[in-house]
């Protein structure tokens, strides 16, 4: 796991040098660098797979092939095995080396060669090439900038590992205002857009390729051309394929020179994956759970069901119970996501991982296991939506307008009143709308306009919620489960769960291993239509009866868990005082975003316990602090800013 940068045309000397004191955190253990004509490649490593040898960038014999990686290439041994067969010679027993040799025999075509996480650059002198590629689902993250040559020279164009390290080499930049509009409805800004104008990350399975100036973009993979792929089989059969590629994607993943260790949080994923580990892992297990400390806390906590999965596959479990200073913690997060992002299950995921890097460098987890296999309520609830919907219009808006209003909202989590609630008020919508109004944050009850005036007249559009609409419409299924799965796989895996991931890990130089995002593993998916994972009218009522002899019978009829915190009363409490003032009227005024007296209005009514207020006060206090750290001094938007 490492942290990579470069710059592709006209570049300032010291400016890699900078982009990398950016991404340190990504790689403590080394640095390298390559510098050739218009090209210039940049890394900070982390030593998982051959930890002495493995330094890059990395070259091919003659160095007329150079490149940098950014994750990892499970399958590197038996490419590397094949590629000395053919005659290549390598230098070291990393998985980063494979991918210059590939490229000789296959060119940009060796991308689908490669089983892994990945983002990787990579600069064919000959021809005056530079690739620039993100693995198939964006476990890993890659952005970029392309800018204007100096002087009539061709356009110059940056790319990192992170945000705040490309912004080195911005020294003015603009905040993008419809950036602002669709983090506030989705909690994170949707790729392929960021928060600042001009800067882009790449698409999950895509390609950049920059040959003389020219640029040319290209789609390797898409997630829905694997839907229904597989011959029709049995449901032994289908079981036994699952299992297969479960074992496998598992088996690939253990892939380590380092101690890894597993997020272990009681919950169907983390355990299925602790069963293939424990089946390939003879000795020692490391996992890892929190919990936390507080009485009125305690009803959040995983750490039961984890510490009776720990016991009964005998692994070495750290279980830390918590009290965390929140009004310090929650800095600390935001500057570790680098941009604004408001999903709170950063913050134990931030959490775990300072626990897990104690004691070893990598650790897998479970996230992509929902989207995959239906874990999530509102599966079931575009189900029932179907049934609904037989019901007049009439009758389902009276329901709405009149009994709907008078639920409460629930706590979160999974308080089953808050889900009540929302279906029924939604339930007058056509499907697709209701899975959109699902995932999105804009709360009813306030009727007047919720952003400031300035920021309204600068948002043009809802592309994003657009984006979503077509995604669902798109999906090559006629039923709504399948397809809300097809964009939760293209829009809030990787532009929520896994960029979290990736940064709430790397702040602590932590590398985390995501198996069920495992491209194999997902083409299996894939070919399950949303009626067989449900089966049964349960979340994952597939994969439950494929686990049932590899898992205690507890857990396989364990409602679905994950890591949660109790972010409600924290911002009624502990978070008060500092809700209040990221959130005066003199601060929101300050920034132009949002109408000052919606703020007022969700604090009062959070705080009163009327209304439960939590995401959409979290996602403004992150803005808030997101704007301090970067140090952005004048009214948006639009905002033009100098680097922090």
């Amino acid at each position: 796991m490492c942290g990579i940068c470069g710059v592709v045309g006209d570049n300032d000397p010291v400016l890699l040098d900078r982009m990398l004191d950016r991404l340190v955190h990504r790689g403590p253990d080394d640095e390298g660098t390559h510098r050739g004509a218009g090209v210039a490649l940049g890394v900070r490593r982390l030593r998982v797979i051959d930890p002495a040898g493995g330094h890059q960038p990395v070259r091919n014999e003659t160095g007329s092939v150079w490149a940098v990686l950014n994750g990892e290439i499970y399958n590197y041994r038996e490419l590397r095995e094949e590629l000395i067969q053919k005659g290549h010679r390598f230098q070291s027993h990393g998985d980063t080396e494979v991918l210059v040799h590939l490229y000789e025999e296959e060119g940009p075509e060796a991308v689908y060669r490669l089983r892994g996480m990945f983002a990787y650059a990579l600069w064919d002198r000959e021809r005056d090439l530079v690739l620039l590629v993100r693995d198939r689902l964006g476990i890993k993250p890659l952005y970029y900038s392309v800018q204007p040559g100096k002087a009539g020279a061709a356009h110059r164009v940056l790319f990192s590992s992170e945000l705040p390290s490309l912004l080195e080499g911005m020294p003015e930049w603009t905040i993008r205002p419809q950036a602002i509009a669709d983090f506030l409805s989705l909690l994170y800004v949707p790729g392929p857009d960021t928060i600042v104008e001009g800067v882009y990350q790449l698409r999950p399975g895509e390609a950049l390729k920059i040959a003389r100036g020219r640029l040319e973009f290209w789609r390797y993979y898409r997630p829905e051309e694997e839907v229904f792929t597989h011959s029709e089989v049995t449901q032994g059969d289908r079981r036994e394929q699952f299992l297969s590629a479960l074992r496998s994607s598992v088996q690939a993943h253990l892939v380590s020179d380092v101690p890894l260790g597993l997020f272990l949080s009681g919950g169907l994923d983390s355990a299925s994956i602790l069963a293939c580990m424990r089946e390939a892992i003879p000795g020692s297990i490391k996992t890892f759970s929190i919990g936390y400390d507080a009485p009125e806390d305690r009803s959040y906590n995983e750490l039961h069901a984890a510490k009776f999965l720990a016991t009964h596959f005998g692994t070495d479990h750290t279980e830390a119970v918590l009290r965390p200073d929140v009004v310090s913690l929650l800095p600390r997060v935001v500057a570790g996501m680098g941009e604004p992002f408001a999903d709170s299950s950063a913050i134990p995921t931030y959490l775990v991982s300072e626990v897990a890097r104690q004691s070893v460098t990598v650790a897998l987890s479970g996230i992509g296991g929902d989207e995959l296999f239906g874990g999530y309520p509102r599966y079931l609830g575009l189900r029932a939506a179907a049934r609904y919907a037989s019901l007049p219009v009439a009758m389902r808006s009276w329901i709405a307008s009149g009994a709907a209003a008078c639920l409460p909202d629930g706590s979160g989590g999974r308080d089953m009143r808050g889900r009540i609630k929302r279906f029924l008020l939604d339930g007058y919508r056509p499907v697709d709308e209701q899975y959109l109004s699902w995932t999105t944050f804009q709360p009813t009850g306030w009727n007047a306009p919720l952003l400031a005036e300035g920021l309204r007249s600068a948002v043009s559009d809802n592309s994003a919620r657009q984006n979503i609409l077509n995604l669902f419409e798109q999906w090559p299924s006629p039923e709504p489960v399948d397809r809300a799965m097809g964009v939760d796989l293209q829009t809030y895996l990787p532009d929520d769960l896994l960029r979290m991931g990736d940064r709430m890990s790397m702040v602590h130089s932590l590398e985390l291993r995501v198996p069920f995002c495992d491209h194999h593993l997902l083409a299996f998916a894939c070919s399950l239509p949303g009626s067989t994972k449900l089966q049964g009218s349960k979340l994952k009522g597939f994969m439950r009866l494929a686990l049932q002899d590899m898992l205690p019978k507890v857990i396989i009829d364990a409602p679905k868990r994950g890591f949660m915190l109790p972010l409600g009363r924290w911002l009624r409490q502990d978070l008060r005082e500092m809700s209040q003032d990221l959130l005066s009227d003199q601060a929101i005024r300050r920034r132009g975003y949002i109408n000052p007296s919606y703020a007022q209005w969700l604090l009062a009514e959070h705080q009163s316990g009327r209304r439960n207020f939590t995401d959409q006060l979290y996602a403004l206090m992150v803005l808030e602090l997101w704007h301090q750290q970067v140090a952005l001094p004048t009214p948006c938007p639009p905002m033009k800013v100098g680097a922090a």
